[in-house]
């Protein structure tokens, strides 16, 4: 006999849930990232290297603690019961921390948590791939079949991979004819930094956006996996950003200043697409299984 299940559960093969040992794994990362968040915050003079880039690395401290690990806990329990959103959601913070741990990784000298953010960075990445693995991508399909609006996402999407492909591939072919360093953003940023923010956005986040562009809108499997994943780790990527600047201003960072007035604006076209997205399934929405 048929019974009607919580439309958030879908129906999955065991392959589709968050396994037991990935689920460790996922929450050792939430614990060991709380850890390092924590000491990175109370603990003076632990990054070394120039003020500007150790704060925005406190910036990542503070979003890290106060929203990545809290809502990552929880994520995996919901996923690890059986929540494809909760598997969802861990997805995309997870890729949040391996951007975020490539920083503290690649863009900062060596620290007393130097060791400590490589088994980070590593974890992240693994517990990453092994959740996006597990997914069935046919429920994922399924769960947001008849959705009713996907083009915020899209377009949001769309022009995020645009004006930021654009932006760091202008300043390349400039630094490439005329040896000028890019400027990067306003906030104070080292040679270094920038040009990691240019790699790691041109090889990873240009890509995941334009890819989550075309297939979200062909409402793919794959497309509302990338674009959820893309919106998701995209909101603590923006307010590290934002948290950052004022921490800059604190530390008494020259040229530092407490907000770029675009940022607010490019938090709002994540939290949009990523709100209608999910306001979009239909209230009725729910599984038949027999």
């Amino acid at each position: 006999m048929a019974t009607v299940r919580d439309e958030h559960r879908v129906r999955q093969p065991a392959a589709g849930l968050l396994g037991t040992r990935v689920a460790v794994l996922v929450w050792v990362v939430a614990a060991l990232a709380l850890a390092a968040a924590v000491l990175g915050l109370v603990i003076d003079g632990i990054y070394a290297g120039p003020r500007s880039t150790a704060e925005i690395l406190r910036g990542y401290d503070l979003v890290t603690t106060v929203l990545v690990v809290p809502a990552l806990s929880v994520a995996a329990l919901r996923a690890r019961a059986g929540s494809l959103l909760g598997q969802l959601v861990t997805a995309g913070l997870l890729a949040d921390l391996v951007y975020g741990y490539a920083f503290y990784v690649f863009g900062a000298g060596f620290n007393a948590l130097f060791l400590l953010h490589i088994a980070l960075f590593s974890a992240s990445l693994t517990a990453l791939v092994l959740t996006i693995a597990g997914l069935n991508m046919s429920a994922v399909a399924e769960w947001f079949r008849g959705v009713r609006h996907v083009w915020p996402a899209a377009v949001a999407l769309g022009l995020l991979a645009v004006s930021l492909g654009g932006m760091w591939i202008s300043a390349g072919v400039t630094n490439a004819v005329t040896g000028t360093v890019p400027a990067g953003s306003a906030m104070v940023e080292t040679d270094q930094i920038i040009h990691l923010s240019m790699v790691l956005d041109l090889a990873i986040q240009v890509p995941l956006y334009a890819a989550a562009t075309v297939l979200v809108w062909r409402r793919t499997g794959w497309g509302y996996l990338l674009a959820f994943v893309a919106l998701v780790s995209g909101i603590p990527e923006q307010l590290s950003y934002l948290a950052a600047m004022p921490l800059q201003v604190i530390a008494g960072v020259p040229e530092a200043v407490p907000l770029e007035p675009l940022e607010p604006a490019i938090l709002a076209m994540y939290v949009l697409g990523l709100v209608m997205l999910l306001a979009g399934r239909p209230q009725h929405a729910a599984e038949v299984t027999s």
